[in-house]
């Protein structure tokens, strides 16, 4: 408190003097220049292959690992080993009662990281939305042009790009950060200054993709192929970085977890009695950090190819473009559930808390959880179906990415019966997770149009396609996201949100959310072409519904950005403690919750979703040691 009351007190030159966020950004932009500058500066005969490569593609490759290098060390990531190097002795803590200004530096806390992911990804979700209202702008007429094509391919490649690359982050980020070492009875994650890295630069990420717009864009959608990257101008570049960085922070953060709730649960806490969430962040790490480095290496491979002169993916050099895709979708198609599995989580812990029962076959949904993480390395290539793909494999991709339901199934299965009979209390988190059942639900049914190659070859690289997708991950993965924002936020903020407008905000995310997506299907077996400008004079009526659906789903967008400033920045009603009756562990605490999260590492004895049973949390005697079993 007397630290905390002495920065306060401190005049603000000397407040904003030091390693913060504006500190990052001055060295950043230094890097940056020296790195743009530096690379046209290479010269020597053991570099002459750089002498016919165009430098604007050294230069901006150069200029952001400079930029990145610069803001990293501004907000003080350099200090610790530095330090260690001098023979100062280790410090576990950084900047941890330091006020607000530890929310825009490195900051140690488990708790405040996860509040700057969940504030950082939102900053970067909304740009992402207003990318997608341009598009929908554009496709209000068939033939007429608000943005040149190639400004639309832009546009198309920015939406797609951020919302997949920020929204593998969008559950673990905020929630898992925050939240996984108070279910285990931990006081910090195992890596603190790891957990701050993985969230700044995944911001320094979504900073050089919106700057991909003053090198000319990427014509490539978000899965970036080539040849078309190849012969793409340099904003082409600027995806790579993104990608590359979200690669490293994905891994980073999925060690962390890992290493987390393995070695550092407490006393009592058997895998058994895991809560069902933190087998949620458990899986999706498993998949990040064997999804990620895949992504990292074939993006080295393409800015390889892009700069240096090699041909890993040139097919006139003695490379291959198919080695490209079946590498990029090696590692996207995890990344799907990388996205998809964390819903499943967050749905299966709130509804017993709502419906008042404990969650039915725990052991069922926890063989769901994992065996989709098993299976989702079994199916990529129903992505590559029309692209030239070895007609004997087919029969296997279709089998196997039938097979992935059954896992699936076995969270539907768990969730319905949970459900059933149950005393349900219809809250907005309880709203956005009955959503979640039909959205997905409908997403995975138009999955099976997509997963046989009979069906794919009509509807592959269709608005049919494009609207699946949305159905799972935006039905699934964003409205999941948003149960866990009214249920978590007011126990990490100490204020309740506004009920009635989280209530509207609902009705009209998932009506509006359905009457955008659900003609696309439609769209789709029409013959309409995702990322094309252009399309027949017939299908207007589709697209104009649509296109007007998006705006009112936009609109419920603000209003919830409304009621979250309204809520936590001029209401501030203050929240109880444990709002909604859970069991849970980090509704026994204080709201918000204190720096340390326990005075004593609490000893857990029970099963966490035993309603109306004892407490699952059992606090033990003062001294008690922390450990697993």
């Amino acid at each position: 408190m007397t630290t905390m009351a002495a920065t306060l007190r401190a005049p603000l030159w000397r407040r904003l003097v030091g390693f913060n966020l504006l500190t990052a950004i001055v060295l950043g932009v230094g890097g940056w220049y020296a790195g743009w500058f530096g690379a046209r500066a290479i010269v020597g005969p053991s570099l002459d292959y750089f002498a016919d490569v165009d430098y604007n593609e050294l230069s901006v490759f150069l200029a952001y690992l400079g930029g990145v290098v610069g803001f990293l060390a501004g907000l003080g990531f350099l200090n610790y080993p530095l330090a260690r190097l001098r023979g100062y002795p280790p410090s576990l803590r950084e900047k941890e009662t330091e006020g607000i200004g530890r929310y825009f530096s490195l900051c140690t806390d488990h708790k405040v990281v996860g509040i700057q992911y969940l504030w950082g990804i939102g900053l970067f979700f909304f740009i992402g939305g207003l990318n997608a209202m341009l598009i929908r702008f554009e496709l209000l007429r068939p033939n007429h042009q608000a943005f040149p094509a190639g400004t639309y391919l832009t546009l198309v490649g920015l939406h797609g790009t951020m919302m997949m690359g920020m929204m593998t982050s969008g559950i673990l980020g905020p929630f898992g950060n925050y939240l996984v070492p108070i279910m285990i009875g931990a006081r910090r994650m195992a890596f603190p200054r790891i957990e701050a890295l993985t969230f700044w630069l995944l911001m320094a990420a979504g900073a050089i993709l919106e700057t991909t717009i003053f090198f000319g864009g990427f014509p490539t959608g978000w899965t970036g192929y080539v040849p078309l990257a190849n012969e793409a101008n340099p904003g082409m570049d600027n995806y790579i970085l993104f990608f590359a960085l979200v690669g490293i922070s994905m891994t980073l953060l999925g060690l962390n977890m890992i290493a987390t709730i393995v070695t550092m649960r407490a006393p009592g806490l058997t895998w058994t009695r895991l809560p069902i969430f933190v087998w949620g962040v458990l899986s999706t790490s498993t998949l990040m950090v064997l999804a990620a480095p895949v992504l990292v290496a074939t993006l080295s491979m393409e800015a390889l190819d892009r700069t240096a002169q090699t041909s890993f993916f040139v097919a006139g050099a003695g490379g291959s473009n198919y080695l490209y895709e079946n590498l990029f979708w090696v590692f996207g198609h995890p990344e799907v559930y990388i996205l998809a599995l964390p819903g499943f989580a967050i749905v299966l812990e709130l509804l017993p808390v709502f419906a008042r029962k404990p969650l039915w076959g725990y052991r069922l949904a926890v063989a769901g959880l994992l065996g989709v993480t098993l299976l989702s390395w079994l199916v990529w290539q129903h992505h590559l179906f029309v692209s030239g793909i070895n007609g004997d494999l087919r029969p296997f991709y279709m089998l196997s990415t039938e097979l992935i339901s059954i896992p699936t199934g076995f969270t539907f299965v768990c969730g319905m019966m949970t459900l059933w009979r149950g005393r349900i209390r219809y809250s907005v988190p309880m709203l956005f997770c009955l959503a979640w059942f039909f959205n997905f639900l409908l997403g995975g049914l138009s999955g099976v149009f997509l997963s046989d190659v009979p069906s794919d070859v009509t509807t592959h690289g269709s608005f049919f396609s494009m609207a699946h997708f949305h159905y799972t991950i935006m039905g699934g993965l964003v409205f999941a996201f948003f149960a866990a924002i009214y249920y978590w936020v007011p126990k990490m903020t100490g204020f309740q949100l506004n009920e009635r407008l989280g209530k509207i905000h609902f009705w009209t995310m998932f009506l509006f959310f359905n009457s955008t997506f659900m003609p696309l299907f439609a769209a789709g077996f029409l013959g309409q072409p995702r990322r094309v400008v252009t399309y027949p004079q017939g299908l207007q009526f589709l697209n104009d519904w649509v296109s007007v659906s998006a705006f009112c789903l936009g609109a419920s967008l603000l209003l919830f950005l409304f009621n979250l400033v309204y809520s936590l920045a001029f209401a501030k009603v203050p929240a109880e403690a444990n709002p909604w009756r859970s069991k849970s562990i980090e509704f026994q605490l204080p709201s918000p919750v204190p720096v340390h999260n326990f005075d004593r590492i609490p000893v857990f004895s029970s099963d966490p979703y035993g309603y109306g049973e004892a407490p699952a949390p059992v606090v033990a005697p003062a001294g008690a040691p922390a450990g697993r079993s």
